[in-house]
């Protein structure tokens, strides 16, 4: 008899609170962005945990938000689609904050799906007063009754197995979807272009705004050889934005490739070739053709 469960997890909440890291975390490896910068995550990344029988698939949503442009409404519209159908929402908020309209909005939105949700804490190696994580507790407790609450730290781990517990708890008996060495449902060139993206936003702190994408153009094993070709193109909005990216003498481009290479190479264990190119595309947040030719699905743009 198969008494293999499975459970979809929806990963929801503000931007920068935190999601990605508590995905990465509990997969044990990096499949998300990563950014102190908010609204990093912009497509849902699936990443896929297996543990003895039970298989957990985590759907890590962008932040929910104010949109601003073509960008934003995908990224919005890409969470409520990725709470709809699944087992389990998994609502993360960061700890000393009181819930707000975002939170507010999150809950209702469980609410109307009426499915089980647990409450994951982040950040409490930055607090200060852990009596204010009581008051926190019992505010959220009040607008929604979590299966469980359960206080995290990304950061350094700490409540990470407690949380995953609480989540194999939502599995169901059914079998797996995945078979159990999957780590993410992405194609290889999705995350080799957040690799890069990813490294753009460290780098480049504040003075490159949200408006990068990149695009993977060639990715393949050289003929004979343990070695996978990579060429990429960042696109940026403004020229100012391209001189940033390069640096002098082309330093900020050449360390960019260089971390993104590290993590390919740890990631798809082998050597990486990567080649990079910039090129400005003005507004293409605003542009459906320019959005669609970078990967995102159409449907959303409405």
């Amino acid at each position: 008899m198969d008494n293999k469960k499975s459970a979809f997890v929806a990963i929801i909440g503000r931007p920068n609170v935190g999601k990605s890291s508590i995905l990465n975390r509990l997969l044990g490896t990096k499949i998300a962005i990563v950014s102190s910068k908010p609204q990093t995550t912009r497509t849902r990344i699936t990443g896929v945990l297996t543990e003895g029988d039970t298989q957990l698939v985590f759907v890590d949503t962008p932040g929910m938000h104010k949109p601003k442009n073509s960008l934003g409404k995908y990224m919005v519209r890409s969470v409520s689609e990725s709470i709809g159908g699944v087992d389990c929402a998994l609502l993360v908020v960061e700890a000393g904050h009181e819930p707000g309209e975002t939170e507010k909005r999150l809950i209702e939105k469980i609410k109307s799906l009426d499915i089980p949700a647990i409450l994951a804490i982040n950040k409490i190696d930055m607090l200060k007063e852990k009596e204010a994580l009581m008051t926190e507790i019992l505010r959220y407790s009040a607008l929604y009754d979590f299966d469980a609450v359960v206080p995290v730290s990304a950061q350094d781990g700490s409540g990470l197995d407690a949380l995953k517990d609480e989540l194999k708890k939502q599995a169901m008996e059914g079998g797996h979807f995945f078979s159990d060495d999957t780590l993410t449902d992405q194609p290889e060139r999705v995350l080799a272009s957040e690799m890069i993206r990813e490294k753009i936003l460290r780098l480049c702190d504040k003075e490159i705004p949200h408006g990068i994408a990149v695009v993977i153009e060639k990715m393949r094993m050289r003929e004979g050889k343990d070695i996978l070709d990579v060429d990429a193109t960042i696109y940026c909005e403004r020229e100012t934005h391209k001189r940033i990216l390069i640096g002098k003498n082309g330093s900020m481009l050449k360390k960019i490739s260089s971390y993104a290479r590290q993590d390919m190479e740890r990631f798809f264990d082998c050597k990486v070739y990567l080649q990079t190119w910039i090129k400005v595309k003005e507004d293409w947040r605003n542009s459906v053709q320019l959005m669609r030719n970078f990967g995102y699905d159409e449907k959303d743009f409405n």
